[in-house]
């Protein structure tokens, strides 16, 4: 189950990031954020998180932090993308014209063709090899 926990903290910024980091490493967090309209409320999102333990941690080392709150986060519902139907011209059927819509030809005028390439082994063949190399 994904929670969302809300902690009131100091509302310096030394206090506030000291806060991030703590919570950062706190087991099961996914996300936190400083909100708030004098930034001084710290969100936590997170699976499994020990709400009461966080705070007690937050206490030690900023001494000040209440919480809040704690609530149940609701998966959005995802929007149902509905199919594109495919356009076809019904003078040309695709199967006779290219991607640029020039006919096809035996290849697409707008492309050059693809050069050939043929492998060919050569053989060093000599009728009477010499094996002495002073000769």
């Amino acid at each position: 189950m994904k929670q969302k926990i809300v902690i009131k903290v100091n509302d310096c910024d030394k206090c506030t990031r000291e806060a991030m980091n703590i919570a950062c490493k706190a087991n099961g967090v996914n996300s936190v954020a400083i909100e708030g309209s004098d930034r001084d409320q710290l969100v936590v999102i997170g699976e499994g998180v020990d709400s009461a333990n966080l705070t007690c941690s937050l206490r030690k080392k900023l001494r000040y932090a209440t919480l809040r709150s704690v609530e149940e986060v609701k998966a959005k519902p995802k929007p149902e993308e509905k199919p594109k139907p495919e356009v076809q011209t019904p003078n040309k059927p695709p199967s006779s014209t290219c991607s640029c819509g020039c006919p096809q030809l035996p290849m697409c005028p707008q492309y050059p063709p693809h050069p050939m390439l043929y492998e060919a082994k050569v053989y060093d063949y000599t009728p009477s090899p010499s094996y002495c190399p002073i000769m």
